[in-house]
């Protein structure tokens, strides 16, 4: 997540706000914040919300709750998705189906895989969720709405310094082109 902001501030990739014209909502998986925030002081909440923003025109967001550190687990966390215990991981989730169906959201945002693949997988089989669609992991979304322009000679220079600046900075040997 980190990475994407940073991608996205500095415009080394543009997004088009404009791709997807349903509502969406975000939801927060336990380890990326609760538990981020307990042991590291910092949870990517906000930041998962701002990277959603740039790829949806503002209008068409919806929050799920007042504070990402308030949201509800999916159910599928603590490799409950994987276990057989189907149906008390659905039975659980029923609190995040009726979130997402209080929200009138068409598509969810989930970075984690056992969030993404609970939402989109296991909730709608069982749960009522109202208009919702879709379950797309952040980076999925991110990479959909990528604007893909040809580069000038100029942009390609610029990016290899970039890229070369990056790999200097998290001390990655570069091989030669």
């Amino acid at each position: 997540m980190d990475l994407l902001e940073e991608y996205i501030k500095s415009g080394r990739i543009k997004l088009n706000k404009h791709k997807y014209h349903e509502t969406v909502t975000v939801h927060d998986p336990c380890n990326y914040v609760r538990k981020s925030q307990m042991a590291f002081g910092d949870n990517m909440g906000e930041k998962t919300r701002w990277i959603t923003k740039q790829c949806f025109d503002e209008s068409l967001y919806r929050e799920m709750c007042d504070d990402p550190m308030n949201n509800f687990c999916c159910g599928a966390g603590g490799g409950a998705w994987a276990m057989p215990y189907d149906e008390e991981r659905l039975a659980y989730g029923k609190v995040k189906a009726d979130q997402i169906k209080d929200t009138g959201a068409e598509l969810v945002i989930a970075p984690c895989h056992n969030c993404r693949d609970q939402i989109m997988k296991g909730l709608p089989k069982v749960h009522d969720m109202g208009n919702y669609k879709e379950t797309l992991y952040l980076w999925e979304l991110v990479a959909n709405c990528l604007e893909i322009e040809p580069w000038s000679e100029e942009e390609q220079a610029k990016a290899k310094e970039l890229r070369d600046a990056q790999f200097e900075r998290d001390g990655i040997e570069l091989e030669e082109e």
